[in-house]
């Protein structure tokens, strides 16, 4: 597979072309208010439907934004018109956030041609490009039901990794949540990390403007993990370590996993080992 980014001029010279499907994917920053779609109705790219990451989830957990089944989902991407046949391209309002989240999800769902728009809305307004304020109706399609096991881990399989060291589990939150010396957003949750994981916050992928780092940037800031061996990321609630199995797809590893409940889930139960400090 390619780089799993697309630039703003590339989308550009094809906005309004029929193979590609363009999806806002804004969810606001932890501790902010206010709903992806306040953004997406302020201003998003021509062409582009709306993906509601909270609504487009398990209706049966309280864990927030949980993958959906498959066929939940191929009836919600098939109401936003996003075909199997079609290049995607997803992009958030903040530069590179909640976009990977979503590339994850549609990979996970069996998409193929998936890509996320490096630096986001921001690159794209900051380049000039045309910008909608109109709500797009999208041509739904019948979507094939699909879905890649492999590019997800439950806690069941997180808790055999940490036991057997079969994979590495790397997690996007700051140092100090992950040391425990910052709290949670969520306050119900205990602070610290799980044992064995390592520390990768997510906001060492990215530039100050909000795009992905250089391959040759990357590599050193993945120089703690042993990019050979199995991986899979976590962080608060699933949402940024997708942004670190974005990072890790640019450097070639497509089949990184993203533990879906993270720590809302691991540290938000009594019956799972925490650790404090580095």
């Amino acid at each position: 597979m390619t780089d799993p980014l697309v630039t703003t001029d590339w989308l550009a010279a094809r906005l309004g072309d029929p193979g590609v499907r363009i999806v806002d994917a804004t969810l606001p920053l932890v501790g902010q208010p206010g709903h992806g779609r306040d953004s997406y109705m302020n201003a998003h790219i021509p062409g582009a439907v709306f993906f509601d990451i909270n609504a487009i989830a398990d209706p049966d957990t309280d864990l927030p934004h949980m993958l959906p089944s498959p066929t939940a989902f191929a009836e919600a991407a098939g109401a936003l018109g996003l075909d199997r046949d079609a290049t995607i391209v997803v992009y958030d309002a903040h530069g590179i956030y909640s976009a990977p989240r979503v590339w994850w999800t549609l990979r996970t769902m069996g998409y193929e041609r998936v890509f996320v728009l490096d630096g986001g809305l921001k690159a794209w307004a900051a380049a000039g490009h045309p910008i909608a304020t109109v709500d797009t109706v999208p041509q739904a399609t019948r979507v094939a039901v699909a879905f890649s096991p492999d590019l997800v881990a439950d806690i069941a399989d997180v808790t055999e990794i940490l036991a057997d060291g079969s994979a590495q589990v790397v997690d996007a939150r700051s140092a100090g949540r992950f040391r425990g010396e910052a709290p949670e957003p969520r306050a119900s949750l205990r602070s610290g990390h799980m044992p064995g994981a390592l520390n990768l916050p997510y906001d060492a992928v990215l530039n100050p403007d909000g795009t992905l780092r250089s391959v040759e940037d990357l590599k050193t800031v993945f120089a703690h993990v042993d990019l050979t061996r199995p991986i899979v990321t976590t962080c608060g609630s699933g949402v940024t370590a997708s942004v670190l199995a974005l990072a890790a797809a640019r450097l070639g590893r497509f089949d990184v996993a993203v533990y879906d409940g993270s720590w809302t889930e691991w540290g938000g139960r009594s019956d799972t080992a925490v650790v404090t400090g580095a």
